[in-house]
Order: C-alpha cells, then structure tokens, then sequence
C-alpha cells in the first residue's frame, strides 16, 4: 500500500523548518491571503500547480519538494544511515608514536645548528 504524499503537510513542515509563520507566508504570497487562508492550505491534501509555485518562491524551496517528500521515509532514511555512524567513513588515523619521533628528530635538529 503506497502512502500518498500530503502536499499541504509538507508546505507546514518547510515553512515550520525555516522558522517562517503564516502571517509571513501569507504577507508574501499577496493581499487575498491570511493566517487563517494559510492553516486551511496547509491541511490540504493536493494544491494546485500554480500556487505551489508561488509558495515554492515565497519560501525559496523547488516546487517538487512538496510534491514529493515522503516523511516517513525521510525518517528511516536518518535512522538507517545516521544511527550506525556509516555516515563516518573518512577515519583518520594518526600514530601518536610516529608524531612524538617527528617531534623528537625536529628538537635534535634544532639543537645541532
């Protein structure tokens, strides 16, 4: 069973990431909107295209964002990739003794000028 993407949802969740209120988003998208004409958008499931664009430039983010992004699989994407460090994979390893020697041949070539 496919979950289908709630594209008002995820207009609140951006707008909520970018610490935007909906009297902002309503300031910017032109006189017909309010706080309210926002939190009723915000609970749709599908908005049409062309508004989409207009929110998608009023926030800076690409119309196929709320289009697309699936929270949930958002989620397991953090859990699955962060929580195991695999995200860590560019160890540096550095020899302590072979650093202290370099210290040591530097010191001793200090003192011979």
């Amino acid at each position: 069973m496919e979950q289908k993407i709630h594209q008002g949802r995820n207009v609140k969740r951006f707008r909520e990431m970018l610490g935007i209120k909906q009297e902002s988003l309503a300031f910017d998208l032109g006189n017909e909107w309010n706080q309210k004409k926002i939190s009723m958008l915000e609970q749709k499931d599908v908005i049409e295209v062309d508004l989409l664009d207009q929110i998608s430039q009023a926030l800076k983010i690409p119309v196929e964002a709320f289009q697309n992004f699936d929270e949930e699989k958002a989620v397991n994407f953090i859990a699955n990739t962060f929580g195991d460090n695999s995200f860590n994979h560019g160890t540096i390893n550095i020899s302590p003794l072979d650093e202290l020697k370099k210290l040591h041949e530097e010191k001793i070539a200090l003192y011979e000028r």
